[in-house]
Order: C-alpha cells, then structure tokens, then sequence
C-alpha cells in the first residue's frame, strides 16, 4: 500500500466525483492500485479545465479519502474508477509551495523550482511523511493525522 495523490480539476475531462469516485485512464492504474486500501490526498492544478489555456485552479491540496476498490469503467475502453471513502475537506487548502518549502518532494525540480513533469502527472505515490505533512497542514489548528483520520489509518501505519 502507498499514498497518494489524485488530481483533479475543477470541471474535469473525467467523471470525478471526489467524495466517491476518482476517474482515470490505464496510463495510471499501477500507481492507483498501490493506493488500494491507503490514503490520498486530493490536489487541484492550475488549469481549471481540460483547455490548455484555462487558469483558476488553486494549485493546493485540498482534501483526503480512503480508496476501496478499483472498477472498470463499463462505458469508456481502458478507464477506471477507484472507489473512495471517508473523505474529508481540509479547512484550508494546502498549497502544493510555501515559500521555498515543497510538501511534496516528487515536485520540486533539482533547479529548486517546480518539476513540471510530476505536476502534470494526475496520480503520484507519496511517502507517509510527506502525506502526514499536508493533512497536518490542512486543518486549523494542525491536527496529528493519525488521530484525525482514526484506528483504520493508524492500523496502516
């Protein structure tokens, strides 16, 4: 099992609906079946739609949930869902760069600037650290994630 991130817009090409579904093509399946019975953290990127030049995304993590199960999707060849549960709004969102500090380390670029290749990526894994970083973050005041998310986080780990 693995963290993760799924990203989504705020109106999406895929049939997302964070607090049940997360719709993705084949291209991610590995990393999302790493997710299965673990955590994500939702992120939402800059473009706020599918057109390349469309602005208003947060660029902010901005809530988690538990993934279930990953399904098929019936109607669009070589696409899934990962169903969720237990999913939580941080109070504020998280952005993905404060100051010089990455909650994120697959983001930031050797150069010290954003990696554009991993911001792209619609799934990413994580490491428990830099999960337990953002959910933290998330909430007012800062919370231990371990507490906040219950026994069934804890008993992962």
């Amino acid at each position: 099992m693995s963290k993760g991130v799924f990203q989504t817009k705020i109106s999406p090409a895929y049939d997302d609906l964070p607090e049940r579904q997360y719709h993705f093509p084949r291209t991610y399946l590995n990393q999302v079946q790493r997710t299965v019975g673990d955590w994500i953290v939702y992120y939402e990127p800059r473009r706020a739609t599918v057109d390349i030049l469309s602005r208003g995304g947060r660029q902010s993590y901005f809530a988690l949930a538990r993934v279930t199960q990953i399904r098929q999707d019936l109607e669009r060849e070589d696409h899934f869902y990962a169903d969720v549960a237990d999913y939580l709004a941080f109070d504020r969102a998280v952005p993905f760069r404060e100051g010089g500090h990455f909650y994120e380390s697959a983001m930031r670029g050797q150069d010290g600037r954003t990696n554009s290749g991993s911001a792209q990526r619609a799934v990413r894994n994580m490491p428990d650290k830099e999960f337990d970083e953002i959910v933290a973050a998330g909430f007012e005041p800062p919370r231990d994630c371990r507490r906040l998310v219950g026994l069934s986080y804890a008993a992962m780990g």
